[in-house]
């Protein structure tokens, strides 16, 4: 999977939850490490290996997993020839005795959760070196035991340094009259006397050291040098066979450095499955059901980062549609929609239960791409439509049957008209390959083609029209509003301008300037601009309304012109008016149609296409063959063509009687 989608998606996040659930480096690592897989077979065999530990810790179990403390040192440096301290001993018995535990911990659950023990079995015990190590080493200390050498040593040793304690106790009553404090002191590993300065004539020995203040001396005396010889001696006697029987131990380690390493490296597994485990039941996460063939069936799924503040989000695709295009409110929950499709889909393939309803369903995808964000960057000059083509170029580069595409406000950032009509294409494009395709927009020119095309399929955010509050609820099968005007009375905008919002988007930017416009600007400008319009007006007109640019000699005639004309204002060209069965020609869908409802008070007109019924502006529009040129007479019955021949027999048996049970289907409206 490409990083800069996991890091779109959060997939990092969920690595870090996962890693805090875990004890051992190794299942830190381990957890740090994961990556989404691409085998449907392993990720379900995956995902019932996390069930069953998550089944394990759900009914109270603790599994005694060990922690793996100093092990990576060990391993690290185990077979190099380093010689092992007795520290690291220390955790290597540790490490042996928690092993011993755990295998016999699994193999008691060995029925509740087999697949999870079958990990345990696989270990091995190493008693004869966690015997010796025992043998040798006590709480950080080799033991005298360890060796008949090691026991000689160390009773010449406590021999010697009860003789070097009377001696010095002698010495001690012999020069207390001297003695700046009745101790015994060390300086640099040997026994000193602390004697006042003027009197350190009076004892035999040598000056090894004296105090800050120059008053006191710390004199080795003469009597216990002997003594002091015979310790060191056996002091490096004690170490040179400490020394040896850590290398004996080392050795020995070393011969079953294979079944260390097993037994590490199954602890390191078993603690990252654990903490996926541990992790499932911090949001109450569920296996589903794995298909590699697109199909996606989810209820109640929540995003995992957002917890029980997200409104379930019940999803579909995969059955017969394989493109999704989701509209509603800003702020309305689409682009949380498509995140939480997107993770929990990197989650489920990295063998993750996820936080969904029971008998959920999900596909596995090779390669999931996504253009989420608007992409701005000033260091690399980054306009948002850049960044969203860029996107879209990365995303062509690598889209087939097994990849899901998750594309965030389509035609944004750019002309409108040419915006929709780069995502329509981009959009037909990607389903020619097989890609699952899940989409945002406002553009209703998107929902119609969505709603005409096969193998596309509207869905929408709910939205309370009352409270004026989204509700986060995704329904499939009905495409959205975005609400723009409502959302902006209610946050201040004035009345006025949402009154004249509406009138331009019913009637169109008006193609004369206002008075109350028109008195504020240099009526030269306004002459020419009007001017150039209406010759580029004129231009379209005669070419089958295809835009030509206007020469200048053409601009330099007409402002000549204009300025020897008084100014005048164009009249607005005529309203396109659709009656009831004329056939017209949406071209953003390149389909053809026949007016089935009239003109409603936004502009949009009911068209049945393919059997459908859509809702499309009468600006999107063309008329192609009036009723008057396809039906004979203006009193021509148009349910003839409009509806199937099943339905108008119902009708006119509903006219004369009532009939119990007998219902008329409609076409569904987009």
């Amino acid at each position: 999977m490409n990083e800069k989608t996991l890091t779109s998606l959060g997939y990092p996040q969920i690595q870090k939850n996962v890693a805090a659930c875990a004890l051992s480096y190794l299942g830190k690592r381990y957890a740090r490490d994961m990556k989404p897989m691409v085998d449907a077979s392993l990720i379900q065999m995956r995902l019932e290996e996390t069930a069953e530990a998550a089944a394990l810790i759900r009914y109270g179990a603790s599994v005694p997993i060990p922690s793996l403390d100093g092990m990576e040192n060990i391993m690290d440096l185990l077979g190099t020839g380093y010689l092992f301290t007795e520290r690291d001993f220390s955790h290597l018995a540790q490490f042996l005795r928690s092993c011993a535990q755990l295998m016999k911990y699994m193999e008691a659950k060995s029925e509740v959760a087999p697949t999870v023990s079958r990990y345990a079995s696989s270990m091995i015990q190493i008693e004869s070196l966690l015997n010796e190590i025992e043998r040798c080493i006590h709480s950080g200390r080799i033991q005298d035991q360890a060796s008949k050498e090691l026991i000689r040593i160390r009773k010449k040793m406590t021999v010697n340094e009860e003789r070097m304690k009377r001696k010095l106790d002698s010495l001690i009553s012999k020069h207390r009259s001297i003695m700046q404090e009745n101790v015994i002191s060390q300086r640099g590993g040997r026994t000193v006397l602390p004697i006042k300065k003027e009197f350190r004539k009076h004892v035999k020995g040598s000056v090894l050291d004296e105090s800050g203040s120059g008053q006191t001396v710390y004199i080795e005396p003469a009597e216990s040098v002997g003594l002091q010889m015979e310790l060191a001696s056996l002091q490096a006697e004690e170490s040179r066979e400490e020394m040896k029987i850590l290398g004996d131990l080392t050795s020995l380690a070393e011969s079953y450095n294979r079944e260390i390493s097993l037994n590490t490296e199954t602890v390191g597994i078993l603690d990252f499955l654990i903490a996926k485990a541990k992790y499932a039941a911090t949001m109450d996460g569920r296996t589903v059901r794995v298909n590699a063939n697109g199909r996606v069936r989810l209820q109640g799924a929540r995003h995992p980062l957002m917890g029980s503040s997200m409104v379930p989000l019940d999803f579909a695709i995969g059955q017969t549609y394989s493109s999704l295009i989701i509209t509603g409110p800003n702020t309305g929950g689409k682009t949380v929609a498509l995140k939480t499709l997107g993770l929990l889909t990197l989650m489920m393939q990295s063998g993750l239960l996820v936080p969904v309803a029971e008998e959920g369903e999900m596909a596995v995808y090779h390669e999931i791409a996504v253009d989420i964000g608007d992409g701005q960057s000033l260091e690399q000059a980054l306009s948002t439509f850049s960044a969203h083509i860029r996107n879209m170029i990365g995303i062509l580069e690598q889209a087939d049957s097994s990849t899901l595409v998750l594309i965030d406000e389509m035609a944004s950032g750019t002309d409108p008209g040419e915006g929709v009509g780069l995502s329509i294409a981009m959009l037909e494009e990607l389903h020619s390959r097989g890609a699952t395709v899940v989409a945002t927009t406002h553009f209703g020119e998107i929902k119609h083609f969505a709603a005409a095309t096969p193998g596309f399929e509207n869905a929408r955010m709910e939205f309370d029209t009352v409270s004026l509050q989204p509700l986060y609820r995704l329904r499939i099968g009905e495409a959205g509003e975005s609400y723009a005007y409502s959302i902006a009375l209610k946050l201040g905008m004035p009345q006025r301008i949402i009154e004249r919002s509406k009138l331009i988007s019913d009637q169109g930017v008006p193609q004369s300037v206002s008075s109350s416009f028109t008195s504020s600007v240099p009526n030269i400008n306004s002459t020419s601009s009007q001017t150039n319009s209406t010759v580029e007006q004129e231009q379209r007109n005669e070419t089958g309304n295809k835009t030509k640019p206007v020469s200048p000699s053409v601009r330099t005639e007409t402002k000549k012109q204009s300025a020897d004309r008084p100014e005048t204002l164009e009249p607005a060209s005529p309203p396109k008016v659709f009656r009831k069965g004329d056939r017209v020609y949406a071209a953003y869908l390149n389909q053809s149609g026949i007016v089935c409802d009239l003109e409603d008070s936004k502009g949009n007109i009911g068209v049945m296409l393919r059997g459908r019924k859509v809702k499309i502006h009468k600006k999107r529009l063309t008329l192609h063959i009036s009723a008057q040129e396809l039906y004979p007479g203006d009193d021509y019955d148009l349910d003839i063509v409009l509806e199937t021949k099943e339905n108008r027999k119902k009708r006119k048996l509903m006219g004369r009687k009532h009939v119990e049970g007998l219902t008329i289907e409609l076409p569904p409206e987009e």
